[in-house]
């Protein structure tokens, strides 16, 4: 998600490239200073930043308006307040995850003690995504911070009223050798690719995700992939179909459908198939209008991000209706104002444009099952998804979905709530990401866990010290086989 739009950062390419590297050498000489904040000096850096954020969340929901057209409360719910809870969590919780853990020792290390030890990785960059521009820059960023380390971030060129809001949010609340933004484009980030950073963590598609983790390849750097991928969901036949439709609607249509954990596609026993649908489309229309007119004046439905994103789902939608798709709802668009109406197909095979890659947009394909082995070989063939999705009554059968599939996360009866519980790892598997945060596993994520010993008394391991032999080699021998 690092494609190149006009900015007026990338018409001095040599010029940005010079300071990137002037605040990387200052971050760096200023890392050991950061890696040695106590708690509660980063616990005041955390909280100067909630207060900043709370001070200007309606400067923040104008500017992500202007690049998406989303609704306030949807960037209440999806931006400022997934990271006023992450920075909350964190606040009160630093303190414990700062302190060493003790370990157990094994019989033969009698007299020695055992702990791990958290410390700050380094200089870290960041590399956000421009589907949540807000929240997926500032997550990574709190838990880099927790952790003691300095960060360079990059925001997505293409939410830029967003970015230059991000840039003197962070100019206002952390001197540079800190915490730096860089607005621009592909150079950008390239100069920032070439840097040496201790570790590199990158939010976004699995290509650009390939090309980040060759970066970090050469310099032998920690990574963290935040990626993608067609999230499935299964519908089976004990399921609630309404609350399944009006949760699955949600899901998949905040934000234009522009979420990396979004429903992506829906498997729906055939015995429900029907009902289902005739309640998705029941639920589309108390959503967001009755009339297609409706829909596309309604100011709780955002647009997609761009004319390339606008044209690349809606070409999904053409090639997938012809070869044989049915559009149950939707499925129309207008390219000036980048809007795509909610949509759900039907009649869709896995061999159709929509199955090809993760839709990114409002568009909903269902397929029906008979037996869950279809669903599991489907699954099983694919990618392993960010997300996985069940709607059951049936424990049994729940427990069944998750012996035949993996995935990064999953939610039974629900949909995308597991990334807002700061208590659970957030993650991918495979091409969906490498890594997780989110919470404690942020701060571990951001932090090198260094193994001590300390010997406090004499050791037993002395007696295994050479020459191996005579009566001092019997006895080693038979002790350290009572040991095993």
């Amino acid at each position: 998600m690092l494609e190149a739009v006009p900015s007026a950062v990338e018409s001095k390419p040599s010029l940005e490239a010079s300071r990137i590297l002037t605040v990387f050498q200052a971050q760096r000489a200023h890392r050991w200073t950061m890696s040695r904040t106590t708690a509660a000096e980063r616990v005041a850096r955390l909280k100067k930043l909630r207060e900043a954020i709370i001070a200007r969340r309606e400067e923040l929901a104008e500017a992500i308006h202007q690049d998406f057209r989303k609704p306030a409360l949807e960037v209440e719910l999806t931006e400022v307040h997934p990271t006023l809870e992450e920075l909350n969590h964190t606040v009160k919780h630093l303190k414990s995850w700062m302190k060493p853990t003790r370990v157990g020792t094994p019989l033969l290390l009698a007299g020695s003690s055992a702990h791990v030890r958290y410390e700050a990785r380094g200089v870290v960059l960041v590399l956000a995504p421009w589907n949540y521009p807000f929240q997926l820059l500032m997550a990574p960023l709190i838990a880099a911070i927790a952790a003691g380390n300095t960060v360079m971030c990059k925001p997505s060129e293409k939410t830029p009223h967003t970015s230059r809001f991000l840039a003197r949010l962070i100019r206002d609340v952390f001197p540079e050798n800190e915490v730096a933004l860089f607005e621009g484009g592909v150079e950008t980030a390239e100069a920032l690719l070439e840097l040496p950073f201790d570790h590199f963590f990158f939010t976004g598609n699995p290509r650009i995700g390939r090309k980040v983790m060759e970066a970090a390849a050469k310099h032998l750097s920690s990574v963290t992939l935040e990626l993608g991928g067609k999230s499935p969901v299964i519908v089976d036949e004990s399921a609630d179909v309404r609350a399944a439709a009006e949760r699955l609607a949600w899901g998949k249509f905040i934000n234009g459908g522009q979420t990396c954990v979004a429903p992506d596609y829906v498997f729906v026993h055939e015995s429900r198939a029907q009902a289902f649908v005739d309640a998705l489309k029941a639920v589309i229309t108390r959503f967001y209008g009755e009339t297609e007119p409706e829909r596309q004046a309604s100011p709780d439905f955002s647009r997609l991000v761009d004319a390339a994103a606008w044209r690349r789902v809606k070409d999904l939608v053409d090639r997938s209706v012809a070869a044989g798709a049915k559009v149950e709802t939707g499925g129309l668009g207008d390219g000036p104002s980048r809007y795509l109406a909610p949509t759900v197909l039907t009649g869709v095979t896995p061999d159709m444009a929509v199955m090809e890659g993760e839709i990114f947009g409002p568009v909903l394909p269902v397929m029906t099952f008979r037996s869950r082995d279809e669903v599991y070989a489907h699954i099983q063939r694919g990618d392993k998804p960010l997300a996985l999705y069940v709607f059951s009554q049936d424990k049994r059968a729940i427990e069944e979905v998750f012996r035949h599939t993996t995935s990064g996360g999953a939610v039974v009866n629900n949909v995308l709530i597991h990334v807002a519980n700061p208590n659970l790892p957030f993650g991918g598997v495979g091409v969906s990401g490498l890594g997780n945060y989110h919470g404690v596993y942020g701060f571990r994520t951001f932090s090198h866990e260094r193994a001590v010993s300390v010997q406090w008394m004499k050791s037993l391991a002395a007696v295994f010290f050479p020459p191996y032999r005579g009566k001092a080699q019997e006895w080693a021998s038979r002790a350290s086989r009572l040991m095993e």
